[in-house]
């Protein structure tokens, strides 16, 4: 098999990487000539991915921003073919969902929308790894009516990575979800780091604090796009979770434990609940 990356940071590196340890030819390409170098002289990249090699591509996977990834498609798109499946590797759907299926049409290629829900707090190449994917869910997004052959082809592409999970829907759908699993927790996380008492954690902090600040440590430039193309679902558990604050800081002012019990109760049911416990 050969596969095509696009862009070697975390999320793209890893998949190079993946690739190469199952013994499969991997073509990158990366805004950073002197990363698509280390990547090659690593052994994770064979060659360079050009408008020459990729109709020959078995699969390509964007892992660039969204607004990135429609751009380098319009750019590519009329040298890739009908022979490889095109998947992005974006944090939300709808944008690039759209953008991209417009795009496959108007060249002939394949296109499924795609997200890896596997990361660290860290970005780039330097901490990619073989194993990031290994078990992990992947989120599949057709643009139109889900096509069973075609996804059924993107499993087996996509089997080197390791997924132990595929869920298949719509761009909506994954957006709206996302807001509340993956971006409302940066949000808090980035924002409760701003505490002054956050200066002085050290030797009287333990796993509640690295649990809940893991990700405060984050990409700025990504995490924004990401946060303004997904507004209005964010902005919605924002005002969710704001509400709800504001509910204990009530009880707490007042000193109301009843309240308070009855607010953690319904905190741990409902958690129980989701987690099917």
């Amino acid at each position: 098999m050969t596969a095509g990356i696009v862009g070697l940071g975390l999320i793209g590196g890893s998949f190079a990487k993946a690739y190469a340890k199952e013994g499969h030819r991997v073509l990158g390409a990366n805004r950073s000539r002197q990363v698509l170098d280390f990547a090659i002289l690593s052994g994770d990249v064979h060659d360079e991915l050009t408008a020459d090699n990729i109709s020959g591509c078995d699969i390509v996977i964007i892992c660039l921003y969204p607004e990135a990834a429609i751009s380098y498609l319009d750019k590519m798109g009329r040298f890739i073919g009908d022979k490889p499946v095109v998947i992005d590797a974006c944090g939300t759907k709808r944008l690039v969902v759209e953008g991209c299926s417009k795009l496959a049409e108007k060249y002939g290629f394949t296109y499924v929308g795609g997200h890896p829900m596997a990361g660290t707090q860290y970005s780039g190449y330097k901490y990619a790894k073989a194993n990031m994917f290994s078990g992990a869910p992947m989120v599949l997004v057709p643009s139109g009516s889900p096509d069973i052959e075609l996804l059924s082809r993107l499993k087996e592409l996509l089997a080197p990575a390791g997924f132990g999970k595929y869920t298949v829907t719509t761009a909506e759908k994954h957006d709206e979800m996302i807001a509340f699993t993956s971006q409302l927790a940066h949000v808090v996380s980035n924002a409760y780091v701003k505490s002054p008492s956050s200066k002085n954690h050290k030797g009287i902090s333990a796993g509640s604090y690295k649990d809940l600040t893991r990700v405060a440590w984050l990409n700025p430039e990504m995490w924004a796009e990401l946060f303004l193309e997904n507004s209005d679902n964010l902005s919605r558990e924002l005002g969710g979770l704001i509400e709800e604050l504001n509910k204990y800081k009530a009880a707490i002012d007042s000193g109301d434990r009843e309240t308070l019990v009855k607010l953690l109760a319904d905190g741990r049911r409902m958690k129980e609940e989701a987690d099917g416990r």
